[in-house]
């Protein structure tokens, strides 16, 4: 596995971020509200936002491989019913791909939210078309708990998408 480190974002991070997100690929597998073309000012937007937002209700960390920033990973609380889930997010540069970054990570900030926050569950929803993300998923002792038909729209085609768990003792 290439060695990372998860670490709290710079905003030295900003350069590197957006070079690294500047992939249709990238985007193809995440929300509209990841900009494909990615540009200096989106990285710049996206990290003084995860600066300036308290780690009261979320963990958001920088991906850093060889010390540059190649991907990011956070858990964001939920609110009202849902107050003990938090949903995992997660992206990493392609050339990282396949090379088991993501799966320990996905495992360090699950067990960093469970030991910080009062949760009983973090989620996550890939494209069920997205193999890579729901193997990390797996690996990283997840639950496929089903799958939502039709459930997204992206780039002008409608995607099913699943909802992936793990629990806290199962984290532990």
């Amino acid at each position: 596995m290439t060695s990372f480190l998860l670490r709290p974002w710079r905003e030295e991070d900003a350069g590197p971020i957006a070079k690294a997100a500047d992939n249709p690929k990238v985007a193809a597998n995440l929300r509209n509200a990841f900009p494909s073309p990615y540009t200096p000012e989106d990285g710049a937007w996206f990290v003084n936002d995860c600066i300036a937002k308290s780690e009261a209700r979320q963990l958001s960390r920088a991906i850093v491989i060889e010390g540059r920033a190649v991907g990011s990973i956070g858990v964001f609380l939920q609110e009202d019913v849902y107050e003990k889930s938090a949903e995992l997010g997660y992206w990493l540069a392609e050339e990282y791909w396949g090379q088991g970054v993501m799966t320990e990570a996905v495992r360090q900030i699950c067990r960093e939210a469970f030991g910080r926050f009062d949760l009983l569950r973090i989620y996550a929803e890939p494209f069920a078309d997205n193999q890579g993300s729901r193997r990390v998923l797996e690996k990283a002792g997840f639950t496929c708990e089903g799958t939502m038909r039709n459930g997204v729209y992206k780039n002008g085609r409608v995607h099913s998408y699943c909802v992936y768990s793990i629990l806290r003792e199962e984290a532990e």
